[in-house]
């Protein structure tokens, strides 16, 4: 088992958890994710590990409930437990000195993006953080990218907070203004990732995508994970998650990722029914 000694909320639906589990901090290095069950019995889930303390011995992870599974996590408090906690896995995040980094977080995908931008900042980058939501009550993290990153700029769709627009919008203001982007790297939304890839690729830029298929066992077995790149077929769980986003096929990505959204929507259906009844018992 393994306990929770902090749990908050960051954003409506998403959730900061810290689990003690020293191993896993001892080894886990930045883009590197864990396998996660709430009980015995329960789905498997992939969550990539937001920080870490060595000493301590905890990680961190950020869950937004969308399913029913990350619905039941957000629903445990301090002291509550997690059945399993299987990692890290996954291959680390590449951190080179490339000279200026753009490290981009759409929704939750900042709080995996945050790992990266403080490892890239400590091998001596200029980090440039652009983080996007839907509206200003969903961004995480900015307070924290701030102390990690040199320049942060937050996006909102609505225009709430910060830009108005897409991450991209920002991305391209950055790129038409001549600044020397040395690397992007990009995580969130399927679309997000897509869409940045596209505003890269006319001019070369170096950039990296951390891909999100569907997961089950994190250990290349199953097969649940494949992603197309470079026409090549790859294991996301032990190949990346991290792959060149100007090589990765997003259509059969988005594809194979709504296999079971008939199941998944009908799961989430019986899970609210059965709070319903138990709140009106």
């Amino acid at each position: 088992m393994f306990t929770i000694l902090e749990s908050r909320d960051l954003a409506p639906s998403i959730r900061y958890l810290r689990v003690a589990a020293p191993k896993i901090a001892r080894r886990r290095k930045a883009g590197q994710f864990v396998i996660v069950r709430v009980d015995g019995d329960g789905e498997r889930i992939p969550l990539t590990i937001a920080d870490s303390d060595s000493t301590e011995g905890w990680i961190a992870l950020v869950v937004q409930g969308v399913g029913k599974t990350t619905k039941a996590i957000n629903l445990l408090e301090a002291g509550d437990s997690l059945s399993d906690v299987a990692g890290p896995l996954g291959m680390p995040s590449r951190i080179d000195e490339v000279g200026t980094a753009v490290v981009i977080g759409g929704g939750v995908g900042t709080a995996i993006a945050y790992p990266t931008a403080v490892a890239l900042k400590e091998a001596g980058n200029h980090v440039i953080s652009i983080i996007g939501a839907q509206t200003g009550a969903q961004i995480v993290l900015e307070s924290e990218m701030e102390v990690a990153c040199d320049e942060v700029y937050v996006t909102t769709d609505d225009g709430s907070v910060g830009y108005h627009g897409f991450v991209t919008g920002k991305l391209s203001e950055l790129i038409d203004e001549g600044r020397q982007l040395d690397l992007v790297i990009a995580i969130g939304p399927i679309p997000m990732m897509k869409a940045v890839a596209e505003v890269t690729r006319p001019c070369a830029i170096d950039t990296i995508v951390s891909l999100n298929p569907i997961m089950v066992d994190g250990t290349g077995m199953c097969g649940g994970c494949r992603v197309v790149v470079g026409d090549e077929t790859k294991f996301a769980c032990v190949d990346g998650p991290e792959f060149d986003a100007h090589q990765v096929d997003f259509d059969l990505l988005e594809r194979r990722n709504r296999a079971y959204a008939t199941f998944e929507h009908q799961r989430d259906s019986d899970m609210q029914a059965a709070i319903d009844l138990q709140s009106a018992s």
